[in-house]
C-alpha cells in the first residue's frame, strides 16, 4: 500500500512539474467531421461502430451532450466556426451548390410552395476567420480536407487566414467521377489542392498524414492545425477490411436494417447496422489517433488543445440512410434535434478537468473560445453570434443565452424552411410554410415526440417573440411564395 501512495504522489508530482513548464501560448488541433450523428461514437451511445481514439480523447477530456451547429447542413455550420457569426446574418444558411429561387426551375423543388431564400454562396473575404487571427498572433496555420466556403479560388483556404492548404477547395465531397477518373475517397481524388497518391490511397489515411507531417515540422512553433475531414459524407466507401469486419459484425450480432416514416416521402433509418458506415467511422477514428499519437510522440500533447466536432446531424433521412441519431428525431437537413445536436470534445490537459458537460453551445462559440484560450483579446465586432466557453470550461458562472436556427431552404434530406430557439430546456420550431410552431421540453423529451404549443401556449409565445426580435437583429432572408406552385403536382 506504501508502495502503491508513493508511486501515485510521483506521478502527480510529474504531471505538476510537466503543467508548470507548458509554454504559455497553447497549439490546437480542431478535428471537424462531416455528417458525424449525435451517437456515432461509442462515447455518445454507439454499440456497432468503433471509435476507440475518440473514446479516450472523450474520457481525457470534456464531453459535451447539447452541443449545437448553427445549421443543419455544412457549409454554414462551416461559416459560423470560421467567423463566430451566425449564418443568418451573413446570409451564408444553406450549403454552397443549392439552389437559388430563380434556379429552382431545374431542381427537384421546383414545385414547392415557397422558393427559398437567396443567400451568398461563399464566405465573404471581409470576414476576418479565427486562423486570420490567430495568425496576425503568430500562430503557423494549417488546413486539411474539406473546405466548401466559396467556388471561386479567391475563397479558399489560403486565401482566408490559413499559411497551408491540403485538399480545401470548392467541393463539400470526394469527387466520384468515372468520366475525369477520379473515385471518391480513394486516388486519384481529382482534388486540385490535394496530390494524388498512389493508386488505391485511402482519403482519411492522407489527409491525417499531411496533418502530422505539418505538426512535426512545425513543433517548435505555435500552431492551428484545422484537419476538416471529408469523411463520413457520401459517397458511402470504405476499405475492403472494414466492409468485411462489419458485416461479419452486422451477423453475429443478428442485427436487421430497421426503418421508420419520417415524412411522407422520407424513410428513416432506425438501427445502426451499415457496414460501409461502420467503416468509415472506424477510419476517421484512426485518422485522430493517428495525429493524437503524433503529439504524444513529438511530446506537445500537454500544451496542445484538442477540438472535436461535427458540423451537423448525421445522415438518417436520404442519400443511402447509412445512420440514426435515435433517440434524437431525424437528422442532417431537418431541423430537429437529429439535425443540429453534435458530439462535441475540448481537451485542455493541465487546465481543463475531464468530465461531462450539459449546458447548452453553438458552434459560433468556439472562434471566442480560441481567442481566450490563446491569451488573445476577443474582437467582439467579429465573433458577434458568440460566447466563450473558458468559464464553462473552467466551472466559473456562465450565461450562454438562448440558441437560434435559421434555415430558409429545403432540405436535401426532407427537411423543410424553418427557425428555431433554445432557451434552457425549452425548444420552439416555426415552419415558414404554414407558420405553424411546436415546443418540446427536451429535458423530458429529447426525441422531440411531444408538441406542447398548444398545452403552454404562453411558453410558445414567448419563445416565438424572442425568435421574431433574433431575426430582426440579424436581418435575416426568408422564403417567398413560388408562383408557379400546383398543389395538383405537389410532392414534398
Amino acid at each position: 500500500m506504501r508502495i502503491l501512495f508513493i508511486s501515485g504522489l510521483v506521478f502527480i508530482l510529474f504531471l505538476l512539474i510537466s503543467c508548470s513548464t507548458q509554454e504559455s501560448k497553447p497549439n490546437f488541433v480542431f478535428f471537424l467531421i462531416d455528417d458525424l450523428g449525435w451517437n456515432d461514437l461509442g462515447c455518445y451511445g454507439s454499440s456497432f461502430y468503433e471509435t476507440p481514439n475518440v473514446d479516450k480523447l472523450a474520457s481525457e477530456g470534456i464531453r459535451f451532450t447539447n452541443a449545437y451547429a448553427a445549421c443543419p447542413v455544412c457549409s454554414p455550420t462551416r461559416a459560423s466556426i470560421m467567423t463566430g457569426k451566425y449564418p443568418a446574418g451573413m446570409y451564408t444558411t444553406d450549403w454552397f451548390g443549392a439552389p437559388q429561387p430563380e434556379t429552382t426551375k431545374n431542381h427537384w423543388t421546383r414545385n414547392k410552395p415557397l422558393l427559398p431564400a437567396s443567400y451568398n454562396e461563399y464566405l465573404a473575404l471581409e470576414e476576418v476567420t479565427i486562423a486570420e487571427t490567430l495568425k496576425e498572433a503568430g500562430y503557423t496555420t494549417f488546413f486539411a480536407g474539406k473546405w466548401h466556403l466559396g467556388y471561386d479560388s479567391v475563397y479558399w483556404p489560403e486565401n482566408q487566414g490559413f499559411d497551408i492548404n491540403i485538399g480545401g477547395y470548392s467541393r463539400g465531397a470526394p469527387n466520384k467521377n468515372t468520366t475525369h477518373m477520379t473515385n471518391g475517397y480513394f486516388a486519384p481524388y481529382g482534388n486540385p489542392r490535394l496530390e494524388d497518391g498512389p493508386e488505391g490511397e485511402y482519403l482519411p489515411e492522407r489527409l491525417a498524414n499531411e496533418t502530422i507531417n505539418f505538426i512535426e515540422k512545425h513543433k517548435s512553433e505555435s500552431f492551428f492545425a484545422f484537419f476538416s475531414m471529408y469523411s463520413v459524407h457520401t459517397p458511402l466507401q470504405t476499405t475492403g477490411i472494414l466492409i468485411d469486419k462489419y458485416e461479419a459484425k452486422k451477423q453475429k450480432l443478428g442485427l436487421e436494417d430497421e426503418w421508420g416514416q419520417i415524412s411522407s416521402t422520407n424513410k428513416w433509418r432506425l438501427i445502426q447496422s451499415h457496414p460501409v458506415y461502420a467503416g468509415m467511422v472506424e477510419a476517421m477514428d484512426n485518422a485522430v489517433g493517428t495525429v493524437l499519437q503524433k503529439l504524444e510522440e513529438l511530446e506537445l500533447a500537454d500544451n496542445t488543445i484538442i477540438i472535436f466536432m461535427s458540423d451537423n446531424g448525421g445522415l438518417a433521412t436520404s442519400e443511402g440512410h447509412p445512420t440514426t441519431n435515435l433517440p434524437l428525431r431525424a437528422g442532417k437537413g431537418w431541423m430537429y434535434e437529429g439535425g443540429i445536436r453534435e458530439p462535441m470534445i475540448i481537451k485542455w490537459p493541465c487546465k481543463f478537468q475531464p468530465g461531462i458537460e450539459n449546458h447548452p453551445v453553438i458552434s459560433n462559440d468556439f472562434y471566442p473560445t480560441i481567442l481566450e484560450m490563446a491569451g488573445l483579446p476577443l474582437k467582439p465586432e467579429q465573433h458577434t453570434g458568440g460566447k466563450s466557453m473558458v468559464p464553462l470550461l473552467e466551472k466559473r458562472d456562465f450565461e450562454r443565452g438562448s440558441l437560434y436556427w435559421h434555415y430558409p431552404h429545403w432540405g436535401n434530406q426532407g427537411g423543410s424552411p424553418s427557425s428555431a430557439i433554445r432557451e434552457g430546456d425549452w425548444k420552439l420550431i416555426e415552419w415558414h410554410i404554414d407558420k405553424s410552431v411546436e415546443l418540446y421540453n427536451l429535458k423530458e423529451d429529447v426525441g422531440e415526440n411531444n408538441n406542447l404549443a398548444e398545452t403552454n401556449p404562453k411558453k410558445a409565445n414567448e419563445l416565438l417573440i424572442k425568435l421574431n426580435s433574433w431575426r430582426n437583429s440579424e436581418n435575416v432572408k426568408y422564403p417567398s411564395l413560388n408562383p408557379d406552385y400546383s398543389i395538383e403536382f405537389e410532392n414534398y
